[in-house]
């Protein structure tokens, strides 16, 4: 057995001795990033790579908006009221006489602030339930995902509209709100996950050796289960994002003047007539944001593994 495990790791044939490698030659990378393999991958795909470049904006926006403006979001002159886009004010002004790119760039703090904070609720406590459930089994998985059940039965937004009223009113509200509605997606993963991955034959030869269940679970089945749930996790930040966004439109986010990216479409809807900007551009940054990050999902899921 010893043999063929070391046949294996220097990918010679049993009872081979092992490929040499010819001098000069770089070795084979089995494990890492292979960062020529990566820049090939996104020159090859524009668009993931005009994804990735959004992407990069909102988060340098939301972690150090003075990088994109100076203007202050909740300071307007009332005589610049209701300016079209142009060269002093990208995204126009509002009836107040604020700049709305401004109040779009500082408004990402907000949004992103709720979002990753959704993600992560709805990645640990889903991720955890579904453990739990595939790993131990029996009673315990029947209970739990019957638990999820109910979850799943229940439409998203309508299930954070209940527990945001239940919550009260604020960024932070509206983000556990919109996270815990979004536990059963990453629960049904993990626990599926974890059971393709309890089966497999290199679990059930870490068993045979005696090792112990927390042994067995840290170093086999976490590392092996954990790709689909990351990729879930990307493509739910998109989601998430519109989610928030709804419930800040509705009033339920921050309170005015914060520059929310929901709240901002709701201000501007009542001047559609005479100012489509204020509600067009920050839908437009909204939706680029969310079709970037599904974007990146899409070619974390299927594309990177075909490639590979």
């Amino acid at each position: 057995m010893s043999q063929e495990l070391i046949d294996d790791a220097t990918g010679a044939a049993p009872g081979l001795p092992p490929r040499p490698v010819e001098p000069g030659a770089a070795p084979e990378r089995e494990h890492g990033v292979d960062l020529r393999r990566v820049r090939r991958f996104l020159v090859r795909r524009p668009g993931l790579l005009l994804s990735v470049l959004i992407v990069v904006l909102v988060v340098l926006a939301s972690f150090w908006p003075d990088l994109f403006t100076s203007k202050d979001p909740l300071h307007g002159v009332p005589s610049e009221n209701f300016r079209g886009p142009g060269g002093a004010h990208w995204f126009g002004t509002d009836e107040l006489g604020r700049d709305v790119f401004s109040r779009v760039v500082h408004g990402a703090q907000l949004s992103l602030k709720a979002t990753l904070i959704a993600v992560a609720v709805a990645f640990v406590v889903g991720s955890l339930i579904g453990l739990v459930a595939g790993f131990v089994g029996r009673w315990v998985d029947d209970v739990l995902m019957r638990f999820v059940d109910v979850l799943l039965s229940i439409p998203a937004l309508f299930l954070s509209l209940a527990l945001v009223t239940a919550l009260g009113y604020g960024t932070v509200k509206v983000a556990v709100a919109v996270g815990i509605a979004s536990v059963a997606s990453f629960a049904r993963v993990t626990r599926a996950e974890v059971l393709r991955v309890r089966q497999a034959v290199f679990v059930e030869a870490s068993r045979s050796c005696g090792s112990r269940w927390y042994s067995v679970l840290g170093r086999h089945v976490l590392p092996n289960a954990a790709g689909p749930v990351i990729v879930l996790a990307t493509l739910d930040f998109g989601s998430s994002i519109l989610a928030v966004s709804a419930l800040s439109f509705l009033g339920y986010g921050a309170p005015p003047p914060a520059p929310e990216w929901g709240t901002l479409i709701s201000d501007g809807r009542n001047y559609l007539a005479n100012a489509w900007w204020l509600t067009a551009l920050p839908g437009l940054a909204i939706a680029a944001t969310v079709l970037a990050t599904n974007r990146i999902a899409r070619a974390l899921d299927g594309e990177w593994s075909r490639q590979r």
